[in-house]
């Protein structure tokens, strides 16, 4: 079916049409004055100067080719020439109830689906997760679901850090340390231990450590270099020892990804297109794109329009090593020859964006990306204290995901415990208010991040994101809840019954005309849930998503709050009331499955 502002410019096209003008004028938006109108259409002014009338004189023409109009209740030409538009209201309920029969509401498949890869982990293995991981973490898995929701084929993948300066610094840290592992013995011929010489709590200290020396200790750093060089190339004890890394470090990123209900398609690193680089760099040789650049091998991508010097794109080190650059061109090879997408999706840190000009542009320079592939990068700001730094623990360090996420679950929790005394409700039990209160703490954190645009820094405010109030995550939750509850009642569930809502058995509802503003203001939100699907896809935008699940929040809330629903004595009014906030229900469901995120059935 038709989006429905494209539904009621039909109708203004055919007016614009029937009063001799080109009927392309009659695009209707929503009113910017939701004072003066719900819509308005603006096409009178623009073609004052195509006809030579005065846009008023146009305005008024057309306005009377609408006054029987199914779709506009009134159409008011205003000076200068504006045309003010009120929704017909029996017009707008057909057109909803049609709407929530199709099997997304409205949102229409694509007429060529495309097959998208987006890379959004980015995680270094033998590292835990910490704040600054969580940002192209969860935008990207809400691009992701967004895009399937959208009709699209999709596939993320983590892509680890798990070939590069990191893994040097590891390697040479337990060198250190335990210098009579067999691992560092280049006579060594036998086996390899099957168990790892290390814990992931290990891990945890070894990199920070070796990290650290590098900045201060520059013998120590050249031997990070060397180790980096001798895996890359194949020796034999370091790669025994890489894979016990990637083993441990693996099963713990996976864990805390799923913390986040954060999942990947394809868990590849840059090791995986190791094999690769050999050829792809000999070809690139060989067509005359690399040469040889102070040490390095390097390939030019400035263009004469950059108004800016961009330096080469650097293929081989000087040591010989490889770089991000290398491994992320031979992962655009490799994704075009394994999977042939129409659309590769970086998501990272803003500040990486440089590396992607360069890397986008060799990739097509050399003919890694086909012609047709789109290179796309969306590089998200930072998350920031009260300060406006970058945001850190109280003794100056980068918070753990892991212990920031537990330590958000306490405080949903211990307002959960609050919320029931001061309610006088009966408590609910340990596990049930832990799991409500994990399912909880999800939403407020990754609401309160992607509420925000991703290229935007913005200030990490426990208070804020938890809040039950404003545009919040947990608002969205309680007014579901809400819905829920009243839902229930209205099927004969017994008070303190929290078992899902049977949605079956109120299929055969329909809403009714709306007899209030705020239940017409709630079928206009329904009416606009498949234009706001085609945005937030279209611009990459899950604050889109939050924006809309907010305002639909609103509107629900103040039918609540004006509107008798169970206890109206009127049948056919009640049925109505329930099936608008059934249908409401069914939005918030699709929105926050798009953000990543899971509803409990009580709050």
């Amino acid at each position: 079916m038709k989006k429905f502002l494209d539904a009621i410019s039909e109708e203004m096209k055919k007016a614009f049409e029937e009063a001799g003008y080109d009927r392309e004028l009659g695009r209707v938006n929503i009113s910017n004055r939701p004072d003066l109108c719900e819509y308005q259409c603006n096409g009178a002014m623009a073609g004052a100067k195509k006809y030579g009338k005065k846009p008023i004189d146009i305005a008024n023409e057309v306005a009377e080719k609408l006054k029987d109009s199914k779709a506009f209740s009134s159409a008011e030409a205003v000076m200068p020439g504006f045309l003010n538009l009120k929704l017909d209201d029996a017009f707008l309920t057909e057109y909803v109830n049609a709407q929530m029969k199709e099997e997304k509401y409205g949102v229409e498949a694509p007429e060529k689906a495309q097959k998208i890869v987006i890379d959004y982990g980015g995680a270094n293995v033998a590292k835990p997760l910490h704040v600054g991981h969580l940002r192209p973490a969860i935008i990207g898995e809400s691009i992701k679901r967004i895009a399937r929701y959208a009709g699209h084929e999709v596939i993320g993948d983590v892509h680890l850090g798990d070939w590069g300066m990191p893994m040097g610094q590891v390697i040479t840290e337990i060198a250190e340390r335990q210098p009579e592992l067999a691992y560092f013995d280049e006579n060594y011929e036998g086996d390899y231990p099957t168990e790892p010489p290390f814990t992931i709590s290990d891990l945890e200290e070894i990199y920070p450590t070796a990290s650290g020396k590098c900045k201060t200790d520059e013998e120590f750093k050249k031997k990070c270099l060397k180790a980096v060089y001798d895996l890359q190339h194949g020796r034999r004890g370091y790669l025994a020892l890489w894979h016990h890394i990637m083993d441990v470090s693996v099963k713990d990123l996976k864990r805390n990804y799923g913390n986040l209900d954060v999942y990947f398609d394809l868990w590849m690193g840059e090791s995986d297109v190791n094999d690769m680089i050999p050829d792809m760099v000999e070809k690139m040789k060989a067509d005359g794109y690399a040469h040889i650049s102070e040490g390095a091998l390097v390939v030019d991508v400035r263009e004469d329009s950059d108004k800016k010097e961009l330096p080469p794109c650097i293929v081989v080190k000087s040591d010989g090593s490889f770089n991000y650059d290398t491994t992320d061109l031979a992962t655009i090879l490799w994704r075009e020859n394994e999977i042939g997408p129409d659309h590769i999706i970086y998501i990272t840190d803003k500040r990486q964006e440089l590396h992607f000009t360069l890397a986008f542009r060799c990739a097509r320079k050399c003919g890694l990306a086909k012609e047709g592939t789109v290179l796309e990068f969306i590089g998200n700001g930072t998350i920031n204290g009260a300060d406006g730094h970058p945001f850190k623990t109280r003794d100056g360090g980068v918070p753990r995901l892991e212990y920031l996420i537990r330590d958000i679950e306490e405080r949903m929790l211990k307002r959960i415990r609050e919320n029931e005394e001061s309610r006088g409700e009966t408590p609910l039990s340990e596990e049930e208010a832990r799991a409500t209160a994990k399912i909880t703490a999800l939403a407020a954190l990754k609401y309160g991040d992607l509420s925000n645009q991703a290229a935007k820094d913005y200030i990490f405010d426990v208070e804020k994101f938890t809040a039950s109030e404003g545009d919040t995550g947990p608002y969205i939750l309680y007014t579901m809840s809400r819905i829920k509850s009243i839902l229930r009642k209205y099927l004969g569930a017994a008070e303190g019954d929290y078992s899902p809502v049977n949605m079956k058995a109120l299929e055969g509802l329909s809403c009714n005309v709306p007899d209030s503003v705020h239940a017409k203001e709630i079928m206009k939100d329904i009416a606009m849930f498949p234009q706001m699907v085609e945005d937030a896809f279209s611009e990459r935008a899950p604050h889109k998503v939050c924006s809309y699940l907010f305002g639909l929040a609103n509107d629900v809330n103040s039918f609540y709050h004006d509107t008798r629903i169970l206890t109206e004595e009127d049948a056919d009014k009640k049925n109505g009331y329930i099936a608008l906030i059934r249908d409401a229900l069914k939005l918030f469901e699709a929105g926050i499955e798009m953000l990543g995120f899971s509803a409990p059935e009580h709050m």
